[in-house]
């Protein structure tokens, strides 16, 4: 693949009309984006119960589209070089939207799945393609920034559809609650598409098998975005399963909590919100280098604070957690997007296809270490976890900029 030729003149910068409506798109993006992927978290209790699963069979429900989504990256990304990253992201939006809708009329649980692996696949030309878009469409020293918009609007999305989701199955029913998720997201999908403008800097290119190949290599041989791939794996796999689980526990004795109070909990992505916005400005400012690993630092010591049998703590470290992950998120990503050559949208989904992967597969095999070793299980695998990425985090500081770019 040939590299689009981007002027800066072109480029976008930060507090022009442009950038304000790349930004309200971008929110509206990321809010359906995570709404409908991850609205389904906290009704894995509630689905276990009426299915009759086990915690570890009802969070296929959720790994199942992260799974999807993380395979359906790559060839997302790679349409997104021919076709163009507006329609792919519009199209993605408005899909995953419908199959919300229709998996509140699913008869069983094969149903729900498979619709759910629908949504999954759907949702694949919208992360990596955003991120693209962004990293063509905006300058350099605004890019953190927009980076840090984006992701704020999926961590409001998160919340607002766990609480959702929460509530309405509390008052209602599980179906009415996916219902009007899907509902919203339609109504978010045509926001995005009447909001964000048209591409000044992407071009065109052939896509073929050889091309694919040339641009697997050429990231994978780059050791600053391997370290990145490896942190951006660990990084959701440890968040989505922290959220996967702590229900159960708070449902559960002592605590003994209602599912729409256990809800509430998503409360905490507000601190996302504000930390990926924060943190954008602040990498904008003084570099990613060092950052990163101090972000990821609270990420483990949030964890910890679980342990306890208070909620006066839990809830607190719960907090520190979340706000760890959108910090360390927004970094990582955002680096990638800056550190990346052409092709920089298959360099997006390489880095989200590890990230959904980790969903699945560390969320998925937590709820093991739940069943057999109970909280204690679950904090010492994403503990140990963590320890790794801190690792990771320092090695980058050491990791060489690009001769072509001394800001990655």
């Amino acid at each position: 693949m040939n590299a689009p030729s981007q002027a800066s003149a072109t480029r976008i910068a930060a507090g022009t009309p442009e950038f304000h409506r790349i930004n309200r798109a971008m929110v509206f993006g990321g809010f359906s984006t995570f709404s409908l992927l991850y609205c389904v978290q906290p009704l894995m209790p509630v689905l276990a119960a009426q299915f009759g699963l086990t915690p570890v069979q009802s969070s296929w429900v959720l790994s199942i589209s992260t799974l999807a989504l993380a395979l359906s990256l790559l060839i997302s990304s790679l349409l997104s070089e021919r076709l163009g990253r507006r329609q792919m992201m519009v199209f993605a939006l408005a899909m995953a939207a419908f199959m919300t809708v229709l998996c509140a009329f699913s008869h069983n649980y094969a149903q729900l799945l498979f619709l759910r692996a629908l949504l999954g696949i759907a949702l694949g030309g919208m992360p990596a393609v955003a991120i693209a878009y962004l990293g063509e469409e905006i300058e350099a020293t605004s890019l953190g920034l927009a980076i840090g918009l984006y992701i704020a609007g999926s961590a409001f999305g998160g919340m607002l559809g766990r609480l959702l989701v929460s509530v309405l199955t509390d008052y209602f029913s599980w179906r009415v609650a996916l219902g009007v998720m899907g509902s919203a997201g339609l109504y978010a999908a045509w926001e995005f598409w009447r909001n964000l403008p048209h591409a000044k800097n992407f071009r065109a290119v052939s896509v073929s098998l050889q091309s694919f190949q040339l641009g697997l290599r050429q990231h994978f041989s780059d050791h600053g975005l391997l370290l990145l791939f490896a942190l951006s794996f660990m990084l959701m796999g440890c968040f989505v399963s922290l959220y996967n689980y702590i229900a159960y526990r708070l449902l559960a004795t002592p605590f003994g909590l209602r599912q729409s109070s256990v809800g509430m909990i998503s409360l905490m992505y507000l601190l996302g919100i504000g930390s990926s916005v924060w943190i954008g400005k602040l990498v904008d400012r003084v570099g990613r280098r060092g950052v990163l690993w101090i972000v990821l630092a609270a990420m483990l010591i949030g964890l910890l604070l679980t342990l306890s049998s208070s909620l006066w703590i839990i809830i607190p470290g719960i907090a520190l957690y979340t706000f760890g992950f959108f910090a360390s998120h927004s970094v990582a990503s955002s680096w990638v997007a800056r550190r990346a050559a052409a092709p920089t949208a298959l360099a997006s989904a390489i880095y989200l296809f590890f990230y959904y992967l980790g969903s699945s597969l560390i969320g998925s095999f937590t709820g093991l270490m739940w069943g057999s070793h109970g909280w204690a299980g679950v904090v010492l695998t994403l503990g140990t976890i963590l320890c790794v990425g801190l690792f990771i985090t320092l090695r980058l500081r050491q990791v060489q900029p690009l001769a072509a770019n001394l800001a990655n």
